[in-house]
């Protein structure tokens, strides 16, 4: 009976072990995937460099890691041997990239341009809105 008891911890404590490692490469992963994302510009050599030094610091290791645009895609692991995991994680910008030349704007025709708006001083009395008078508070009594 207390062999079985034993292996039944002995079971529980690698299972939590093996989610503790899981964790701990999808911090790394996606710690590291940000970190290439947010050094795109730099190019890829140099951004992965960043991601792996960051990967590092987080207790796991920088198995993979590529730079498209501004959207990185990298894979780290973390354990060893038979309790050993890899997780792949992406980071980039959340919309389609932005355009590095705007557009120039463009003027509206002359016969939809709107006037010119109106100061407030400038609009009749009669055209201005009329607000709700304030309610009267009631008469104070002497205690």
């Amino acid at each position: 009976m207390i062999a079985v008891l034993c292996v039944v911890f002995g079971v529980v404590l690698a299972m939590g072990q093996v989610v503790v490692i899981r964790h701990r490469a999808a911090g790394g992963a996606d710690l590291a995937a940000l970190a290439a994302a947010d050094h795109w510009w730099d190019g890829g050599t140099a951004a992965c460099a960043r991601a792996d030094r960051v990967a590092r610091a987080q207790g796991t290791r920088l198995v993979r890691c590529v730079i498209v645009g501004e959207t990185s895609d990298v894979t780290a692991a973390s354990g060893r041997g038979l309790f050993s995991a890899e997780v792949r994680a992406r980071a980039g910008p959340a919309g389609p990239p932005v355009p590095q030349v705007p557009p120039a704007p463009q003027a509206p025709p002359e016969q939809h341009r709107p006037q010119q708006p109106l100061q407030f001083s400038q609009v009749p009395l009669e055209q201005r809105p009329q607000l709700p008078p304030l309610p009267q508070a009631p008469p104070a009594t002497a205690p």
